[in-house]
């Protein structure tokens, strides 16, 4: 009987969180209420508790399987085993990843003010940018650069990512973002091996 009840509490725990992917990817944090999420979920309010501790708990376990979800489609993207063609194939699969399924806005927008700056931060350097941080060591960025490095594109790329959602993600739009994104790689790969 305990291993069913953990069981169900697994899959509960698991429906609150899609619940709560879904609304705070369309309501964002100050919109979703933990009522809402129970509704959607079919629990209670005290379940949602229970899991997940408050709003901002669950918000976090929400930025943790969307920070799994793009770093997944990262390594996903990565196959050749050329290091630039790897560092370029990682970073065009973390830009189309996060500007979908309403991730930017929860990621980039709302983790950032929900969290505070120092935990989103600390949660973004254990998911994607870590992948970017080895990504840049293997194509040669020296030692003394790749935290810097990995700071400048992570940024570039964040940036980049609001300014595709917010211009509506068209083809063009989508486009322009990736063949800006293609040149600062290339820079970033050629000036690896002059140093």
């Amino acid at each position: 009987m305990p291993r069913a009840s953990a069981a169900d509490a697994a899959m509960t725990a698991e429906r609150i969180l899609r619940s709560a992917l879904t609304r705070f990817s369309e309501h964002g944090f100050a919109g979703t209420s933990v009522d809402d999420v129970a509704a959607d979920a079919a629990v209670t309010r005290g379940a949602v508790y229970h899991h997940y501790r408050s709003k901002t708990g669950l918000f976090l376990a929400v930025v943790s399987r969307m920070q799994q979800d793009v770093a997944h489609a990262v390594v996903a993207a990565v196959r050749d085993p050329d290091p630039v063609a790897a560092l370029r194939a990682g970073s065009h699969a973390f830009l189309d990843a996060i500007t979908e399924a309403g991730r930017a806005r929860v990621l980039l927008i709302d983790g950032p003010a929900a969290l505070g700056w120092s935990a989103w931060r600390r949660a973004d350097a254990e998911a994607s940018a870590v992948h970017l941080r080895e990504a840049l060591v293997d194509v040669g960025v020296p030692t003394d650069a790749v935290d810097a490095t990995t700071a400048l594109l992570s940024g570039a790329m964040n940036e980049a990512a609001l300014w595709l959602v917010e211009s509506g993600a068209d083809a063009t739009s989508r486009r322009s973002v990736h063949d800006a994104l293609d040149g600062m790689l290339v820079a970033v790969a050629a000036s690896s091996h002059r140093t």
